[in-house]
């Protein structure tokens, strides 16, 4: 058995992560385990956002159901992750559906509660107003609550991506791909630095996704939804009083 110290771990595990040979060519490389961990981790995206985003509007839009969906919300974040996908695959055949439904399940908390409470939080006086120009309820849901509520909706997306990513690595201990595999087969034969460096893979691509969706963030958003209240008291601290 190797013995590692704190700096030969790291140490191998740039070795690792710079190993021209860990990059290219196999299926076992990391850029397709990165592919293979962005699929599995989009498609439990989708389809947790198909169940929670609508959802959450209609919560949010009309009040209706707010104290139970509070109440699955938290209760399924309180389940363990590994837990339930090990009980899935137990019960469900198939390689894939239950791992991906178990993650769908603890992907839909964070989702559901970004999109109802950014909805909730809309003004009533923006809703009236809208009312009273004689839009429907759906014209007032899409053009004026869910454009306020974009800032909350992405927040929630965001936190949702982040948990995905960092826990579709447990896939790997039901035989599937993703960066995950870094870890189990490290821990298979004890090879600390290829385990670090799974890891370290996880992390980055989690930071990098949170960027893009950060941007994108201010691409859709209005400029007067993304800045902060101080920013906005300040600016209207400036503007000159008119008579």
């Amino acid at each position: 058995m190797t013995t590692y110290t704190s700096d030969s771990i790291v140490g191998q595990t740039w070795e690792f992560l710079t190993d021209p040979t860990n990059w290219t060519g196999l299926t076992t490389a990391i850029p397709h385990r990165i592919v293979e961990h962005l699929g599995y981790s989009a498609l439990t995206l989708v389809i947790a956002a198909v169940i929670a985003v609508p959802l959450g509007l209609y919560v949010g839009h009309t009040g209706r159901g707010r104290q139970v969906v509070v109440g699955v919300a938290g209760a399924l974040r309180a389940l363990p992750t590994l837990g339930l996908l090990i009980l899935f695959v137990l019960l469900l055949s198939g390689d894939l559906l239950p791992p991906i439904l178990a993650l769908v399940i603890l992907t839909i908390p964070p989702l559901l509660a970004g999109t109802y409470s950014g909805i909730a939080a809309v003004g009533a006086e923006s809703k009236d107003a809208a009312r009273a120009m004689g839009m429907t309820e759906l014209q007032v849901l899409f053009t004026v609550e869910v454009p306020n509520a974009l800032p909350v909706i992405i927040g929630g997306f965001r936190a949702a991506i982040l948990q995905i990513i960092a826990t579709v690595a447990v896939l790997a201990y039901v035989n599937l791909g993703g960066l995950g595999r870094f870890l189990i087969d490290g821990l298979a034969v004890q090879d600390y630095p290829r385990m670090l460096g799974g890891s370290v893979l996880i992390a980055v691509l989690a930071i990098v996704v949170d960027l893009i969706l950060a941007l994108l963030a201010r691409v859709v958003v209005s400029p007067g939804l993304r800045a902060t209240p101080a920013g906005r008291r300040r600016r209207s601290a400036r503007q000159p009083a008119t008579a």
